[in-house]
């Protein structure tokens, strides 16, 4: 199979380096608001199980209108054309008098299909048809792609002139673009040349297993996390109570960082899943809750009093009632399940006190002070709406995109509501027995269905 190459031109800052970033899942392509931050071609190799390509990001047109004189100058003829602008590239007074147009053409000269990068956004000018005639004088295969980098205003003005180059345009936003239309847009790639068919045609096939792999394997991130921060206690050999009292600090402080300090770790496995190891989206600056134990985020980030009712009464927690639930309009109206868990303490709603220091004989003598773990309810769902969270926006995340990722907390029970009603269960069943501190099975398979697109 031959391995097709695209070399990505335009005029300067017109998205040229993020649309290589996005298509090569790739955040160390340096992306700047500042023209000409891209001086020479820069090749960028994409490789997956069965196939790969190559992205060249180049340098923008800087003088297209001289070139062009010079090129007409030595073609006299169509046939002409395309060894002129290789003289072009290699002639040494080019080199030095052109040296941005010479960088971008040679690997055009070498191969490479042209990718031809507009700003949709800004209105068509004249002065770009320099630049549109010597991509054609090259016969390599071409397409157009319209970047609306702040708004569609001149897009369709743009797909009138751009057509009369190039026979496909598209327009395509690498800060926007979901998964679905990259892999359009490399499907189309392929009709560029018939050689590249089956190169592109597994590509598109290994992406899209990959795109699944990480989803899986997401999954086992949180499990491992719910399983390890609702299972974790500090504990400390002491004398006696009053010594157990009085490293109670140490033990909590502890107890903390050792808790937050695992979910950061998990947070940061999630980005390097994702391949995002150079945008700037350190842990520090994501804006989370500023306390894991914060119990007044809790519903926001897990489950309201109600849906954890709802939740015990799905999951078959009725201790030996039986459970009647009846939605009336926005209240829920309880049966022998409800004056339990409404009138019920900590473990389920939450309070200001969490947990606390506990105390027990070891069997060779001396005591063990111990802090946690958490009992409440309602925190499996707090770690796995704050992990889904941070999922929805990485996994979804183009890496061309460079600003600080802001975190807002959603309800979590919008995400279960979706799931079908053997899934739900499933999920309060589990969240039950963590909050038990039990064992649970193949908890990433049935975490699995809240990790789809």
């Amino acid at each position: 199979m031959k391995r097709a190459a695209f070399a990505v031109i335009g005029h300067p800052n017109k998205g040229k380096s993020s649309i290589v970033s996005t298509l090569a899942r790739n955040d160390e392509i340096l992306i700047s608001p500042q023209s000409g931050t891209t001086v020479e071609a820069n090749r960028v190799r994409i490789e997956t199980e069965n196939a790969g390509y190559e992205l060249i990001d180049t340098p923008g047109f800087q003088r297209p209108t001289q070139v062009l004189k010079w090129l007409k100058q030595r073609a006299n003829s169509a046939d002409q054309r395309a060894a002129a602008v290789a003289e072009f590239v290699s002639d040494s007074n080019c080199q030095e008098n052109f040296p941005d147009e010479v960088q971008l053409l040679k690997p055009v000269i070498d191969g490479a299909a042209i990718l031809y990068v507009v700003d949709g956004s800004r209105p068509y000018g004249a002065e770009y048809e320099s630049e549109m005639e010597i991509l054609r004088w090259t016969g390599r295969p071409s397409m157009a792609l319209i970047n609306p980098i702040e708004g569609n205003d001149y897009v369709d003005e743009w797909s009138s002139a751009l057509a009369q180059y190039f026979k496909t345009v598209r327009v395509f936003n690498p800060m926007l673009a979901e998964f679905a239309a990259q892999i359009e847009l490399l499907t189309t790639f392929a009709h560029l040349n018939p050689e590249w068919s089956n190169n592109i045609e597994n590509l598109t096939a290994d992406l899209k297993r990959a795109r699944q792999t990480q989803r899986q394997r997401a999954a086992i991130i949180l499990a491992r996390l719910l399983q390890d921060l609702c299972d974790f206690r500090a504990s400390q050999k002491v004398l006696d109570q009053a010594q157990a009292e009085t490293i109670q600090p140490i033990l909590v402080e502890t107890y903390q960082n050792w808790m937050k300090a695992t979910e950061r770790k998990a947070i940061e496995k999630l980005f390097a899943l994702y391949q995002h190891f150079h945008t700037p989206l350190e842990i520090d600056q994501l804006e989370l809750p500023p306390d894991l134990f914060d119990c007044e985020q809790w519903y926001a980030w897990g489950l309201n009093k109600k849906q954890l009712v709802a939740a015990a009464a799905v999951a078959g927690m009725a201790a030996g009632a039986a459970a009647d639930l009846v939605v009336a309009g926005s209240s829920f109206m309880l049966g022998a399940i409800g004056g339990g868990i409404l009138g019920g303490g900590t473990a389920w709603f939450g309070a200001d006190k969490l947990l606390e220091i506990k105390l027990k004989g070891l069997p060779l003598g001396g005591y063990e002070a111990s802090y946690g773990p958490i009992s409440n309810r309602n925190f499996p769902y707090v770690i796995i709406g704050r992990f889904l969270f941070l999922y929805q926006q990485i996994s979804r995340r183009n890496h061309a995109v460079r600003d600080t990722l802001t975190v807002n907390p959603k309800a979590l029970q919008l995400q279960i509501d979706q799931l079908e009603s053997s899934q739900k269960k499933a999920i309060h069943q589990v969240c039950e027995k963590l909050s038990k501190q039990k064992v649970v099975e193949d908890l990433d398979k049935t975490l699995a269905p809240l990790f789809s697109e």
